[in-house]
């Protein structure tokens, strides 16, 4: 059966609004601030003086999302401005190591890439709240365990630790003044080869296919085979045809699925990818740790210290903010 195309997106009339430390969003509350963690790694010295700014400043709270970034409200400012202390105090978190570019700092990585060998694919692990599956690049379906090639059914635990690949990218970044102009929705999915975030929408991305060998996720297709040692350059240079091709002004594309035409020809899926993985499990997780729902509300100055506190004690600089609303705190180091 051929895949079902998704319907072709609606013209865009205005430019992105996504917030940022520079560009708050005037909500009713005051200002809404988001800070990008790249793959959700967040020192847990930034976790603490983070909670110190909502607490002193705003709402008291510290927000995560459903990109794995947080987020601070009811900050003071006005005309789209934060106030001088409250900038100076976010800038002192450690969150903003380049302020011209924090709005295209957007990559997800599957959190416990590097952590552990499993955990996110698990059986009988899938809870409210996981990504639909309208994400998922075409050709790739869900499928049973008889189904599924034995490469496959090896693919619930990382293949590569995608660390480094994600710091390399978000450092091609930044390099560059000319991707600052990427779009604030622009975003870049690195999936470990577990599947845990197969099913997320994604503009540029890639999916480990053993440690040293991803396939390129291109908008809605698959594309081309890279080294995992040259895939941040790669994908930079598909961002770079992206900003090429999109133009300038308010009726500019957002994402690669907007394009009139591929950046690339649509390459087949390779046979060694894997199914798509349940999100992560809130609670402990076998190879030690554990997945830390964060309530709608957010959390609180204690809740956020004693976060950071937990991941100091077993040997950990820092935790990972999940795409599922959660906090991982790694287990003891060995």
């Amino acid at each position: 059966m051929s895949p079902t195309q998704p319907p072709a997106p609606a013209p865009r009339t205005r430019r992105d609004r996504c917030p940022g430390a520079l560009r708050p969003w005037p909500a009713d509350d005051g200002m809404l601030v988001r800070l990008r963690l790249v793959g959700g790694r967040l020192p847990a010295r930034s976790l603490r003086a983070l909670a110190a700014v909502a607490d002193e400043h705003g709402s008291g709270r510290v927000h995560v999302t459903g990109r794995a970034n947080v987020q601070l409200r009811a900050l003071p400012g006005r005309d789209g401005r934060l106030a001088p202390e409250v900038l100076r105090a976010i800038e002192e978190t450690g969150l903003l190591p380049s302020p011209a570019h924090e709005l295209v700092r957007n990559v997800m990585v599957s959190p416990c890439t590097g952590l552990t060998g499993g955990g996110a694919g698990e059986e009988g692990s899938r809870h409210e709240g996981g990504a639909a599956s309208g994400g998922r690049p075409v050709g790739v379906e869900a499928r049973s365990d008889a189904e599924r090639s034995p490469e496959r059914r090896r693919a619930r635990g990382g293949r590569a630790d995608l660390r480094p690949v994600a710091a390399a990218l978000d450092g091609l970044l930044c390099a560059a003044p000319h991707r600052a102009a990427l779009p604030g929705r622009f975003l870049f999915v690195l999936d470990d080869g577990r599947g845990d975030l197969l099913d997320r929408s994604c503009d540029l991305g890639l999916v480990a296919l053993d440690e040293h060998v991803a396939q390129l996720r291109i908008g809605e297709e698959w594309g081309p085979l890279t080294r995992l040692d040259e895939a941040a350059a790669c994908l930079v240079r598909f961002a770079d045809a992206f900003l090429e091709r999109r133009g300038d002004g308010p009726t500019a594309p957002w994402h690669v699925a907007e394009l009139p035409s591929p950046l690339t020809d649509p390459a087949p899926p390779d046979p060694r990818l894997p199914d798509p993985a349940p999100p992560l499990p809130y609670g402990p997780l076998p190879e030690g740790g554990r997945h830390v729902p964060v309530p709608a509300e957010g959390l609180d100055r204690p809740a956020a210290e004693a976060l950071a506190e937990e991941a100091l004690a077993a040997g950990h600089g820092e935790l990972v903010v999940t795409p599922w609303r959660g906090v991982l705190v790694p287990g003891e180091a060995q």
